[in-house]
């Protein structure tokens, strides 16, 4: 461990709960947190694509998290709650919400806290991690946002919502 790594400023993650399993998205990502609501379904769209909301004006697309990386389709509780992300699309932003099972908190990770993603042991496809985030005695999947859905999977959800800087 170097001096710079030692002396990092840390960087927030927004943690959250799918299928049993801790998650965290950089913080500066997340635009807001609201309680899962009324999704209007899109035919033909992928199965991991719930639908559509209308946050306050704008069309979001709406993701089963869960879903996309291979585990059980989030099952709804009062606890379910959607992630309002801004996520990159060939250098546009595009807001997109992710269905949680809950959000857990805050958490400040420094650069030395983060491990390089397992070849082993995660559900979820290593190209998904940024790393694992080590938090006391447990551990914390650090999602891409970015690489979670593929271009063309992002080009058919942003056409749902519109490409484009979106204000919240």
């Amino acid at each position: 461990m170097n001096i710079v790594e030692e002396t990092a400023a840390p960087t927030q993650y927004l943690t959250f709960q799918l299928a049993g399993e801790e998650y965290a998205i950089n913080i500066l990502r997340v635009r807001e947190i609201i309680d899962f609501g009324t999704i209007t379904r899109v035919p033909r769209t992928p199965q991991f694509i719930r639908g559509v909301i209308n946050l306050r004006g704008s069309v979001v697309p709406v993701i089963d998290l869960a879903a996309k990386l291979g585990l059980s389709e989030t099952a709804v509780t009062n606890r379910t709650c959607i992630v309002i992300v801004e996520a990159n699309l060939e250098g546009d932003r595009v807001l997109m919400g992710i269905v949680t099972d809950e959000v857990s908190q805050v958490l400040d990770l420094r650069p030395q806290d983060i491990e390089p993603p397992p070849d082993f042991g995660t559900q979820v496809s290593i190209d998904y991690l940024i790393g694992i985030g080590k938090v006391d005695m447990k551990f914390v999947l650090i999602l891409d946002i970015d690489r979670v859905l593929s271009m063309n999977e992002l080009a058919s959800a942003a056409t749902l919502g519109g490409k484009g800087e979106q204000e919240a």
